[in-house]
């Protein structure tokens, strides 16, 4: 058996870990309307609602502010 052989032994759903498709994160849930925060941004002080329980002390900032605050 050469090594390419053996690469197709393994068969195509071998990464699927027996989970039906679901790879275990966030998405295709169907848990109905995220529960959505009212916040205040800490760069321009617009009020905007953000889908996560803010923690006290972190900045929280709008969708028009957060891309200058991202670090790619």
């Amino acid at each position: 058996m050469g090594f390419n052989d053996r690469n197709s032994f393994r068969g195509r759903d071998s990464n699927r870990g027996g989970r039906d498709g679901n790879r275990g994160g966030f998405r295709g849930g169907s848990s109905g309307p995220r529960e959505m925060h009212k916040v205040i941004c800490s760069d321009c002080g617009v009020e905007t609602e953000v889908p996560f329980k803010p923690t006290e002390g972190r900045p929280v900032y709008c969708r028009e502010c957060l891309p200058n605050h991202r670090k790619f």
